[in-house]
């Protein structure tokens, strides 16, 4: 059942496309890209506060925007003048679309089913994107006008904060009137509710009570599909994403197991929220709880790489990509999720292997035999109850072994693997012993890791190809002086 679904976000076309582009034959090209790859779902994101078309219940993103107007117009107030011109394709661009009377998304819609890929909707039910700057033009009238209607109202420490609380029957009934114009206005195979857009909908400490209320408005929805259906005369799938860990989902309201087990989505993708690509997200977990239910497991592959908080972020390449796909679909995921990972501008770090991860990392056997890499990473949202499990920064000294489980799909029966670790104290790094499951892994030197690696030197440890074990390996490292290990993974190539 493998393969691949992709997110192409409210913005991107937009903003990377010239003027001469938006024509019938521009918009449709878009599309050309995927046809012949392992692309089975494109999931179309047509909003954030705003839309990227000419809602009649939501502010399009032109709202304000005079397209003969300078820079300086208020419309972009919030706007530093350096990057006015880089903003002001978006709107610009979509109005002119409008204007021709080009509805983006319908011709995506139509283009994709020739292509024999299956066209979804991708709805942000909670985007607060820039809510730092209040001037903005990505913020709707009723979010400047109600700040009564956010989650946090007394005092503003994160964007989150300032998210629509889907308590308020205001805020439901406002993201519902959207939800009933798209299904009015699309003829998609599949709608789905982004939760991770930001992820907390809820005002502190109430995110029990908010279950019920997530799951009552998503009953609404499936009925809703369910008489567009009828409509259309073809079958709805309802999908959600939601965040890594049924615990964290459960946490922030988003009772996903209820919903797949009343039978109310079709499709869940498990999925960090945006800091770095999670190598260890547990789908077996997830396997088990969805146990007697149909519905579909996803497995959301994000744009960057880290590996705690704070260090350095850096865009995923081919190899990482591959590494975190091969483990998930070992572990049971049924498609690879793609997210942030567009065709140019919000993509990859090497974007000429860009055909290549569409036809290859939604397969384990098209990757099998290639270069893929298992970073130590993090899970980047928490519910608020829980304890925060970050692997690194770790010290490894005397009486002190630094250790780490690296899971790695498949194991390997050719070519060669290593370990690389990097420490915050370059003196330090030829003194660092590693073991990978309990060998010992010959240090073959300090060098400089390519993109997306620790910002200092690490060293590099062969491991021999008969210590690795499908699944989880433990990497253990220790010194002779206490040292912080900042970076840890395990790369297998030829």
């Amino acid at each position: 059942m493998s393969g691949i679904s992709l997110n192409e976000d409210d913005s991107h076309f937009f903003g990377s496309r010239q003027s001469k582009d938006m024509c019938e034959a521009g918009v449709d090209r878009l599309i050309d890209t995927y046809a012949g790859t392992d692309v089975k779902e494109l999931l179309f994101c047509p909003n954030a506060m705003r839309t990227s078309y000419a809602s009649e219940v939501w502010d399009p993103i032109w709202k304000g925007y005079d397209p003969k107007g300078n820079d300086d117009q208020p419309f972009f107030a919030g706007i530093k003048p350096s990057e006015s011109l880089r903003w002001r394709a978006w709107p610009h661009n979509a109005l002119l679309l409008h204007k021709k009377g080009i509805d983006p998304y319908a011709r995506w819609i139509a283009k994709s089913r020739k292509a024999g890929i299956s066209p979804w909707i991708s709805m942000r039910m909670n985007d607060v994107h820039c809510v730092d700057n209040p001037d903005s033009f990505l913020h709707s009238d009723l979010w400047r006008k109600r700040p009564d209607l956010r989650r946090v109202t007394d005092r503003f420490e994160a964007w989150t904060d300032r998210a629509f609380d889907y308590a308020k029957e205001e805020v439901r009934a406002h993201h519902m009137a959207l939800i009933r114009e798209l299904a009015r206005r699309y003829d998609f195979d599949g709608f789905e509710m982004d939760w991770m857009r930001f992820g907390f909908h809820f005002k502190p400490g109430h995110e029990a009570e908010g279950s019920e209320i997530l799951t009552g408005f998503t009953r609404e929805v499936r009925e809703l599909m369910d008489e567009t259906a009828k409509k259309r005369g073809h079958t709805i799938e309802l999908g959600a994403r939601v965040p890594s860990r049924p615990a964290t989902a459960q946490g922030l309201g988003m009772d996903a197991i209820v919903w797949a087990r009343e039978g109310l989505v079709q499709r869940l993708t498990t999925t960090p929220f945006w800091a770095t690509i999670e190598f260890d997200m547990p789908i077996e977990e997830w396997r088990d709880l969805l146990k007697g239910t149909n519905a579909m497991l996803c497995a959301g592959l994000e744009l960057n790489v880290q590996p705690y908080p704070g260090a350095r972020q850096q865009a995923n390449t081919i190899e990482t990509a591959r590494g975190v796909a091969t483990s998930l679909l070992s572990r049971g995921a049924d498609r690879i999720y793609l997210f942030n990972y567009m065709d140019s501008e919000t993509c990859m770090n090497g974007m000429e292997n860009y055909p290549k991860l569409l036809r290859e990392i939604g397969s384990l056997e098209r990757m099998e035999g290639k270069e893929r890499r298992h970073i130590v990473t993090y899970s980047d949202t928490w519910a608020p109850e829980e304890t925060r499990v970050i692997a690194l920064p770790a010290v490894c000294g005397p009486g002190k072994t630094a250790s780490f489980r690296i899971h790695i799909g498949p194991k390997p029966v050719i070519g060669k693997a290593a370990a690389i670790i990097s420490a915050d104290n370059k003196d330090m790094l030829k003194e660092i012993r590693v073991k990978v499951n309990g060998q010992d892994c010959p240090n073959i030197g300090v060098v400089k890791i390519p993109d997306p690696g620790p910002e200092s030197p690490a060293c590099v440890f062969i491991v021999p190809l008969p210590a690795l074990q499908s699944g989880y390996n433990l990497l253990e490292a220790d010194c002779g002086q206490d040292t912080n290990i900042v970076w840890a993974e395990i790369g297998i190539g030829d």
